[in-house]
């Protein structure tokens, strides 16, 4: 395993290895892409049409980029408001996650604006009946409070005459976090209620904002697992497994009131058989349930959840299970309606491999030079002491 290398630029640490070069490479090809997308629309780029007009960039990068950045809300709800002390060691971590996942929603967001250069419109233009307009105000907002939580870090290092005054406003803009996550992530699934006639009975229920908000808060401690042991793999950052387990079991809880209230709801509504018809929607519903939650439930609270490579398991199959879930949502219920079939162009998944390309550099720059991970806790102030453990601690990544 070669040493990576390390550029040093104003107390700032810059660390080439392969992968990230090639994850540089992703991001220039998307840029191209990004470029000719927003200079001649969708129709070269994209295979949207009037049936089909969301798309890849609104179904994943949107729907289920913010309910994978929900393990910073989840977390910091956790650690912060609830005081559990022992999920300290995750917050910072989760929080950073939460932020490079925002910034990526919202890329993804002006991207798939039609007319991209009117995305000022709803800062002057107030649709209060708008269930889009209160999502893009509440994604806003929480982005920035997350860009000011991460002032506290940041002026840990640079500014350090500010920190004392972040310091003091974290607890107000912990609140705000973890308050306003709840309003867009129930709002997502508020978008399907008007589509009743147009979805299959298994995916639209009047509980589908509760379904958004509960799946988007199960996912942050699958988030938090899954993260952990690339960190711990690649940055040297060691959190006890028994933190890890408990934070896994808290979201297993929901995520078996979660499936309870999924069961309910397709009794109430006389839909129960539909799940066993044997068409397409139900052997696809079935793949949801069970990847996404009966499997994970059976795996977190069995002892092979007590360790790292289960917590590891559990934490891969439920983020699998809500990207299906997602997938069904905007295009599997849409099929039988539709008499369509969506298939992205290789330039759609090209943006969105870009996309998570960067977020996925930002993190690690991010990682690299701020006191985000436990590992940074034994960081000198000077760089030369960072530079010798960045060394030390860095896999391929």
């Amino acid at each position: 395993m070669s040493k990576p290398n390390i550029i040093k630029f104003h107390g700032l640490i810059f660390t080439i290895t392969a992968f990230r070069a090639l994850l540089t490479a992703f991001v220039l090809i998307g840029a191209g892409i990004i470029v000719t997308r927003l200079l001649t629309g969708f129709s070269i780029v994209t295979n949207l049409s009037d049936a089909w007009p969301w798309g890849l960039w609104i179904a994943f990068d949107v729907f289920t980029g913010v309910a994978l950045a929900g393990g910073g809300y989840s977390t910091a709800f956790l650690a912060h408001i609830l005081h559990c002390e022992k999920y300290q060691s995750v917050a910072r971590c989760s929080l950073l996650v939460s932020l490079v996942g925002y910034i990526w929603v919202m890329t993804a967001e002006i991207l798939d604006i039609g007319q991209w250069l009117n995305f000022w419109r709803p800062f002057v233009s107030w649709g209060h009946d708008s269930v889009l307009f209160e999502i893009f105000w509440c994604i806003m907002i929480y982005t920035s409070i997350q860009v000011l939580e991460f002032g506290e870090i940041f002026t840990e290092k640079f500014g350090k005459c500010f920190h004392q005054y972040f310091k003091k406003a974290l607890p107000f803009l912990l609140i705000l976090g973890v308050l306003f996550p709840t309003f867009h992530q129930a709002s997502l699934g508020g978008l399907f209620l008007l589509a009743k006639s147009r979805m299959y009975a298994l995916w639209w229920s009047e509980y589908l904002p509760i379904f958004f908000l509960m799946s988007s808060f199960f996912v942050g401690p699958a988030t938090v697992c899954v993260v952990n042991w690339l960190t711990r793999k690649f940055f040297k950052n060691d959190v006890p497994v028994e933190v890890l387990t408990s934070i896994a079991r808290l979201g297993g809880k929901v995520m078996l009131a979660y499936l309870g209230l999924k069961v309910f709801d397709l009794f109430m509504r006389g839909q129960l058989g539909l799940v066993f018809y044997g068409n397409l929607e139900s052997d696809f519903f079935l793949t949801e349930m069970l990847v996404g939650l009966i499997l994970p439930i059976m795996i977190v609270f069995s002892k092979y959840g007590e360790t790292r490579n289960g917590l590891m398991l559990y934490g891969v199959l439920t983020c699998l299970g809500l990207v299906i879930n997602r997938m069904n949502t905007v295009f599997t219920s849409m099929y039988g309606h539709l008499q369509s079939v969506y298939i992205p162009s290789i330039w759609e998944f090209a943006v969105t491999l870009a996309i998570v390309s960067m977020a996925t550099l930002v993190y690690c720059f991010l990682v690299d030079n701020f006191n985000v991970l436990n590992r940074n806790n034994k960081l000198q102030s000077d760089t030369e002491a960072e530079e010798k453990v960045l060394e030390e601690s860095h896999g391929n990544i």
